[in-house]
């Protein structure tokens, strides 16, 4: 029996294949599945003799990532499947985050489109390139909740709210992995790792890699809903993460990995490290490695990414009795339950199809979603007298660091990427607005004055050429002013460079950078409209150009086909309909500031300020710049009264809420319905909203339509103080708007 033909039988098929491997293997070889080294990229031909293809010839390797190109996976596969005594295939992941080489919004990006059909559709493109280049397994969706913008991979998630979040997981899932039984199917479908788990957003000081503390109350109600999405969405694995949780390592921590993963939720996949996770719990001060390599196999990961922790030490803790050899059988088996699932028993050469690299890869076709999904990302966040859209006629100028570099449109984390082929934002815009316009560039300033904060911030090819420039920062300046005077539309294209936000790119400082700032200043001093055209991968604090620029689109880093998707939102080819995923705030000292907080015993009046003796600052009011949820549009949307059906429910019962969506305007656009219920009194205190559903809908000039969402006492539950997760009789406000803050309101109960 092959190994596909079993997998028609189910489990207990897969079971019976992997009883009858297990039973042939080694104590080395069972461990050798759990290693996944570093091998970094290689050059074809140089996989036969270094000190990996040693490894896998001895069985000593379970597989391998970041490896870019099939025909080098395919060797590296040949290697294992021929040359290793029980030919046992690899594994072979990378970082696929937000699209392969067709690159698509950063993730923070991709939630603002608030499209879950789009989203689904994003992975679904990155899985078919990945796959047609040798990649199994892609290290996403992140779905870590985070309420701080200084922690820089605020840019790599799907923002603050659990719900929305949890939607955005199971989308990613099954566009990577498919959907039920029809997971791993097709030789397009790859594995999916939920990361990081868990809470590592939550990070204190927004500081990566820091401590993270909360009680379990606050872990279950506001940040564990999306890991739970995605293993109910079926993911085939879970990336453990690099902060300790109750004072363990996430790495070592047996109730997070055991007790909650998979015995609360029934996870039945495999676990794997964080690169260097098992090393780095030495620094954390919970053994050597010996120590914590054991303590982590025990917590129940299953796979060491790059540490060799266990490659190098479970032999010797086996026989010191701090391991059972049922651990390392039970971590063997999940592994090659994974390889199993995907196919790889049966064709190791699944992913090896060299043909293929050379038809599905950055297509036309992937191209066209790409630019369609990018534009559906960007929030319109101001637009005074109607600046937006721009007329195809006319001078425009092209203002900004930012604005003729290719390399950092992507965003980060692009990581297979061609990082010269994305067009530049003065391409773009010429691209779209055709021969009519007249389109004058000039660069304005540096990205920020200190050299040394711009070469960290342009690591990884993002380089902007500082070290080229000859022209003083005056000169540079006065080039872009005299530029802006001769346009009729100056168009700054400021804020981060695409590396400012990710892995390690935490800031105090969330103000666009000093001399871009300086540059725009000046602009809006020629008495042009200006609009400003926002880079960025985290909430940014804005209030100085929220009062002085006349329309801001922020554009987050938009992926391969940014540009064109950028000039077609300004020249009014789409129109923005994307919503903020996080909240925006003032400035650094409100944070962490997210929408769903709760009340004080002293709340400030709705909209009031300044009070003393209630929970307010003396110098700025609590209120964020933007909110969640928010983001303008070209056309004018008008919300009803919110409609009940009914005003009380009880336990089996159900209910609808309405509102009328009017779009009192003469241009068609896609407003996205928000719903927020708030449970007014509870045995523990409570938000005061949540998320609980939304809509995206697209309405014609002039035209409403009747928007209902479905009520349950399901959505009414939550985790009381015992950790059950019940609803409670009592009143409910149901809030329906634009976004989290501009809400219609209505109650009901539950009896």
């Amino acid at each position: 029996m092959t190994a596909c033909d079993s997998q028609k039988s189910g489990d207990a098929s897969m079971n019976k294949f992997i009883d009858k491997l297990m039973d042939r293997m080694t104590l080395e070889e069972k461990i050798g599945q759990l290693n996944l080294p570093s091998s970094g990229d290689i050059t074809t031909g140089q996989a036969r003799s270094n000190n990996i293809a040693d490894k896998i010839r001895a069985g000593a390797v379970g597989g391998l990532f970041n490896i870019k190109g099939v025909e080098k996976i395919q060797e590296v596969q040949r290697i294992a499947v021929e040359e290793s005594r029980l030919k046992i295939p690899l594994l072979f992941g990378m970082d696929v985050i937000h699209g392969y080489e067709t690159v698509f919004p950063i993730p923070l990006g991709m939630a603002a489109t608030w499209d879950m059909k789009a989203i689904e559709q994003s992975a679904r493109i990155a899985a078919i390139e990945a796959s047609a280049d040798g990649i199994c397994w892609t290290f996403s969706p992140m779905v870590d909740i985070s309420r701080d913008p200084r922690w820089g991979r605020v840019s790599e998630g799907s923002g603050e709210d659990p719900f929305l979040g949890g939607e955005i997981a199971k989308a990613m899932v099954y566009g990577y992995q498919g959907k039920g039984d029809s997971a791993y199917r097709e030789k397009t479908n790859i594995m999916a790792c939920v990361k990081h788990y868990a809470l590592y957003g939550a990070a204190e000081a927004g500081l990566d890699y820091n401590t993270t503390d909360m009680s379990r109350i606050r872990m279950f109600n506001e940040y564990m809903y999306p890991y739970q999405a995605a293993v109910d969405a079926g993911a085939g694995s879970v990336m453990s993460s690099f902060n300790e949780v109750d004072g363990i390592p996430a790495t070592a921590n047996k109730w997070l990995i055991t007790d909650v993963l998979r015995k609360q939720w029934g996870f039945g996949g495999f676990v794997v490290t964080d690169y260097t996770g098992i090393m780095e719990m030495v620094n954390h001060g919970i053994g050597d490695m010996r120590e914590v390599s054991a303590r982590a196999l025990s917590a129940g990961v299953d796979m060491d990414m790059v540490s060799e922790g266990y490659l190098s030490t479970l032999q010797q803790s086996l026989k010191e009795g701090k391991i059972t050899e049922k651990e390392i059988d039970q971590a063997c088996r999940r592994i090659l339950e994974a390889k199993y699932k995907l196919g790889l028993f049966d064709n190791p050469y699944k992913y090896c199809d060299t043909e293929r690299a050379k038809t599905d890869i950055y297509t036309d076709e992937h191209r066209s979603i790409a630019r369609r999904i990018s534009a559906e990302s960007f929030v319109l966040l101001k637009n005074d007298k109607q600046t937006l859209p721009i007329k195809k006629k006319g001078k425009i100028a092209v203002v900004g660091p930012l604005a003729n570099t290719s390399s950092n449109m992507p965003g980060t984390w692009s990581v297979a990427v061609n990082m010269e082929a994305p067009a530049t934002l003065v391409e773009g815009l010429k691209e779209v607005a055709g021969d009519k316009v007249e389109i004058v560039y000039a660069k304005g300033s540096h990205l920020m004055s200190d050299a040394a904060y711009e070469e960290r911030a342009t690591l990884f090819g993002r380089t902007l050429y500082r070290d080229k420039e000859k022209r003083s920062d005056i000169q540079m300046l006065n080039e872009a002013l005299n530029v802006a005077h001769g346009a009729d539309v100056v168009v700054a294209a400021l804020g981060e460079s695409s590396e400012m936000s990710g892995e390690s790119s935490s800031r105090t400082d969330l103000n666009i950078p000093d001399v871009q700032k300086t540059l725009l200043e000046e602009l809006v001093k020629t008495g042009k409209p200006v609009v400003l055209v926002l880079f960025t991968g985290r909430p940014l604090t804005l209030t100085w150009e929220d009062k002085n620029v006349s329309a801001i689109l922020n554009v987050w880093f938009g992926g391969t086909e940014a540009a064109y998707a950028i000039g077609d939102v300004l020249f009014g080819n789409v129109n923005p309909g994307g919503k903020l995923p996080v909240t925006f705030p003032q400035n650094v000292g409100q944070i962490p500031l997210f929408y769903n907080h709760k009340n004080t015993g002293r709340p400030l009046a709705e909209g009031g300020w300044f009070e003393k003796f209630r929970a307010n600052y003396l110098d700025v009011t609590n209120e964020p710049l933007y909110p969640f949820g928010y983001g303008l549009s070209y056309a004018q949307f008008d919300y009803s009264d919110v409609r009940l059906s009914t005003d009380q429910i009880d336990r089996n019962g159900m209910l609808t809420a309405s509102v009328t969506v009017t779009n009192n305007s003469e241009c068609d656009g896609d407003e996205i319905v928000q719903l927020y219920i708030r449970d007014l009194v509870g045995s523990v205190t409570r938000p005061v909203k949540e998320l609980k559903g939304f809509e995206k809908v697209t309405i014609r000039a002039r035209e409403s339509k009747d928007i209902s969402f479905k009520i349950t006492p399901e959505m009414l539950k939550f985790y009381n103080s015992d950790i059950q997760f019940v609803n409670e009789v009592g009143e409910f406000e149901v809030m329906i708007g634009t976004n989290s803050r501009d809400v219609k309101k209505a109650t009901f109960s539950l009896k």
